[in-house]
């Protein structure tokens, strides 16, 4: 099975309330277009006080249902809001959203926030799992709020959460190959990523040598990149090691991203285990 866990979708007036790039047409027929070749796709959405900026998750929710077979979609909660625990109790409730998304960076709390941790006590208790986006394309983006190491906290005070970092944390993908090997229920995706070849590679380099490539998941960044065009990518990652002395990442770990079963190990599906503790990470300070 495909997954693509990363993708968004706007209309015109929620494009001009996100003020995404104009050039970049997010609507849901280019998206059901784009997510042809895989198997099911993760739909964010998007909520921030703090940007005045929202996809609804009445959109969201719409535009899943229409596609149940094919799409999933993802909450936008925004746990600056006095009503952010409605507002997830609506949404899986009643809109049939299975997890939730957060950004620590575009909504302008520290991820330990108290009201945040609300919202983490609630997502563990119904099983949805939640999402960091680490997205820093608006320059209002709080960066102090992005680091992964902030996370470790939260994956503490609720083993039992799934977490994904999306983007491996970028630019600090380093911080989150040790979340990886810490907590059995911390996930990164990798999108954003697979357009930028040598920055891909150095991501997942680290991820393989430590030995945590089992928790990386696949996702295009939609409307930004197309999947086809990501999975294309990853395979090729490899030919900037040809000839050289770099070490090549093998072909069964990339398809092991490719392929990963994310519905299952982020528990959207029935009769699912939560994720294998992975090994520590060892450092050797001598």
């Amino acid at each position: 099975m495909i997954v693509d866990c990363h993708t968004q979708i706007w209309d015109a007036k929620t494009q001009e309330r996100l003020r995404a790039d104009l050039a970049v047409c997010a609507d849901a027929d280019r998206h059901l277009e784009a997510v042809s070749p895989v198997d099911r796709a993760i739909v964010l959405g998007f909520k921030s006080a703090y940007l005045q900026a929202e996809i609804p998750n009445e959109f969201i929710s719409a535009h899943v249902r229409r596609h149940a077979s094919k799409l999933v979609g993802f909450a936008g909660i925004d746990p600056t809001a006095d009503d952010c625990l409605d507002d997830l109790h609506t949404a899986q409730d009643e809109l049939g959203l299975k997890g939730v998304t957060v950004s620590p960076a575009l909504q302008n709390f520290h991820p330990a926030d108290t009201r945040a941790m609300a919202v983490y006590q609630e997502c563990e208790k119904r099983g949805m799992p939640v999402l960091f986006e680490q997205n820093h394309r608006n320059r209002e983006a709080k960066l102090e709020f992005a680091l992964p190491r902030l996370l470790d906290e939260v994956a503490r005070e609720f083993p039992n959460l799934r977490i994904v970092i999306a983007h491996m944390g970028y630019p600090w993908a380093s911080e989150t190959v040790v979340l990886l090997g810490k907590h059995r229920n911390v996930f990164a995706d990798v999108s954003g990523l697979l357009p930028r070849p040598w920055l891909s590679y150095n991501a997942l380099l680290p991820a393989f040598e430590f030995d945590v490539m089992d928790k990386l998941l696949f996702g295009s960044d939609f409307p930004y990149r197309a999947p086809a065009a990501c999975i294309e990518a990853l395979y090729s990652i490899n030919q900037l090691s040809n000839g050289t002395n770099l070490v090549a990442i093998p072909r069964e770990k990339l398809r092991g991203i490719v392929e990963r079963d994310t519905l299952a190990l982020l528990g959207i599906e029935s009769g699912v285990r939560p994720a294998r503790k992975p090994a520590h990470l060892l450092i050797d300070d001598d």
